[in-house]
C-alpha cells in the first residue's frame, strides 16, 4: 500500500507493508536463497527457515525481502501512474520496521521535466555555405608530395628535418630503465617525438658517431619512476637520410593518378573536398538545430540525471583509457586535475546530452515516428556494400547490439529529416 505527494518536481511515495505482507516477502526470500546456506545435519536447500535464521542471524533474509517489497510497490505505483516518468532510480529511506507493524519506507522520485517543443519554423540555424579555397587544394597536393617522398642516404652532418636511424640506451641514476632502449630507431629531427632537447643534441652528428645525450623527463611524465628525473641516453648514429619531395606537374599526375593533367587533378580534388565539406556542413547543421531546439525548449534537467550522465561519461572515458594502457588516476595526475575537477568540467556536456535525448524522444513520440524493416534493410544494405557482402550474409554476422545501433541510426535520420522539413528555408 502506498500514498503519494508531489513536491518540487518530485514524487514522494510513502510505502506501508503490513505484517502479513512482510512475512510473505521474507518467506519468498527464504525459498529463493535457502540453497546458499549450509546447515549441519541438513541436505543443501533443505534446512528450515528458522534453523537458517538461528545459524546465520534472524535478519539474514531482511535485505532481500526489503528490496523485493520496495520494488513491488514501486512498480505497482508506476503501473498505476503512467504519467509519472522517473528521471532515475528513486532514493529509498526506511522510516520504521517492527515485526508486529510491518515496514514503512519513503521513496523520493525525481521525474522527467515537462517541456514544450518550439515551432520549428522559428528556428534560426542555417547550414554553412561551403567554398573550397586554393589553399585547401594546395594542402592536398602537398600531402601527395609527402606520400611520394624519397629518402636519400647522405654522408653529412645531421640537420633539422633530416631522418636519422639510431641505436640508443637510456639511463636514470646510472641504471637502464624499461622501454628506454631501441635498435635502428628511425627519427625525424625536429618532430619533437622524444623528450625536449633530445633531437636538438643529434644535430651536427655524423654517421657512425656515438654520443651521450643529457635530458630531463618532464614533471608530468606518465611513468612515476621517471617524473622530473635527469637521464642520459647513449646513442649511436647509423644513418642519415634527406627527404626529397617530387615536383607536382602534369607528368607526376599522369604517373601517379588516373588523371592526365595537373588542372584535371586539381578539379577532382576540389570536387572531392566539396563533397566531404558538404557532408560535414550537413552534420554540423543537424547538431546546431538540435542544440537550438533544446535551448528554446527551456528544459530544467534534474540534478540526479546530470550526476548519472557524468558518471556514465567518466566510465566510458576510463574504458577508452584502458585501451591505451592508462587509468583515470594516472591521467588526472598527468593533466594536473582532481576527479572532482574532471566531473565538474563535464557537467555542461552531460546536461546538453540529456536535453538532446529528451528533445529527440519528444519529437519521436509527438509525431509517431518509427523505423520499419524496410528502413533498417536500406541502412544495412549500405553497410553490407562497404564490406562487399550480401545482405543475408551481413545480417547473419550482426549481433543484437548491432541491430540496436542500426535502429537508433535510422530513427535519428527520421528525426533530423523531420526537423529539416519543417525549418523555414
Amino acid at each position: 500500500m502506498y500514498t503519494i505527494e508531489k513536491k518540487d518536481k518530485k514524487v514522494i511515495l510513502k510505502i506501508h507493508v503490513t505484517k502479513d505482507e512482510w512475512e510473505n516477502f521474507v518467506e519468498k526470500s527464504y525459498e529463493q536463497n535457502k540453497s546458499k546456506y549450509k546447515v549441519q545435519g541438513f541436505r543443501n536447500g533443505k534446512a528450515p527457515r528458522k534453523v537458517i535464521e538461528q545459524n546465520y542471524g534472524d535478519t539474514i533474509f531482511f535485505d532481500d525481502a526489503f528490496e523485493n517489497a520496495i520494488s513491488k510497490e514501486y512498480y505497482l505505483f508506476l503501473n498505476d501512474h503512467k504519467d509519472v516518468i522517473p528521471a532515475g532510480q528513486p532514493h529509498v529511506e526506511m522510516n520504521s520496521f517492527t515485526v508486529d507493524k510491518g515496514l514503512e519506507a519513503t521513496l523520493t522520485i525525481e521525474v522527467l521535466p515537462e517541456f514544450k517543443l518550439p515551432d520549428f519554423k522559428d528556428l534560426k540555424s542555417k547550414k554553412a555555405n561551403v567554398k573550397i579555397s586554393d589553399k585547401q587544394i594546395n594542402d592536398e597536393l602537398e600531402k601527395e608530395r609527402e606520400n611520394h617522398a624519397r629518402y636519400v642516404e647522405e654522408e653529412k652532418e645531421v640537420e633539422s628535418g633530416d631522418f636519422v636511424t639510431i641505436d640508443f640506451e637510456g639511463y636514470v641514476d646510472n641504471n637502464k630503465f624499461d622501454g628506454g632502449d631501441a635498435k635502428d630507431y628511425r627519427l625525424e629531427i625536429g618532430s619533437h617525438t622524444f623528450i625536449e632537447g633530445f633531437e636538438d643534441q643529434i644535430i651536427g652528428m655524423k654517421n657512425g658517431e656515438e654520443k651521450d645525450i643529457s635530458v630531463s623527463f618532464p614533471e608530468n611524465y606518465p611513468a612515476e619512476n621517471l617524473k622530473g628525473k635527469p637521464a642520459i641516453f647513449k646513442i649511436k648514429l647509423n644513418k642519415i637520410e634527406k627527404k626529397v619531395l617530387p615536383l607536382i606537374d602534369d607528368k607526376f599526375v599522369s604517373d601517379t593518378t588516373e588523371y592526365e593533367t595537373l588542372e584535371e587533378y586539381k578539379q577532382a580534388i576540389k570536387e572531392n573536398l566539396k563533397k566531404i565539406e558538404d557532408e560535414k556542413a550537413e552534420r554540423d547543421f543537424e547538431v546546431i538545430l538540435l542544440d537550438e531546439i533544446a535551448d528554446k525548449s527551456n528544459i530544467e534537467v534534474p540534478k540526479s540525471m546530470v550526476d548519472h550522465e557524468v558518471q556514465h561519461m567518466i566510465e566510458d572515458f576510463e574504458h577508452r583509457l584502458s585501451h591505451q594502457g592508462m587509468n583515470l588516476k594516472n591521467y588526472l595526475e598527468y593533466i594536473g586535475k582532481t576527479e572532482d575537477d574532471f566531473k565538474a568540467d563535464r557537467r555542461d556536456d552531460a546536461e546538453k546530452n540529456i536535453k538532446t535525448r529528451l528533445v529527440v524522444q519528444k519529437i519521436i513520440t509527438e509525431n509517431n515516428l518509427s523505423v520499419s524493416n524496410e528502413d533498417l534493410d536500406k541502412l544495412i544494405v549500405d553497410y553490407a556494400s562497404k564490406y562487399n557482402m550480401s545482405l543475408d550474409d551481413f545480417k547473419k554476422a550482426l549481433r543484437d547490439e548491432d541491430y540496436a545501433y542500426f535502429e537508433n541510426s535510422a530513427i535519428m535520420t527520421k528525426v533530423l529529416d523531420f526537423i529539416k522539413s519543417k525549418v523555414d528555408k
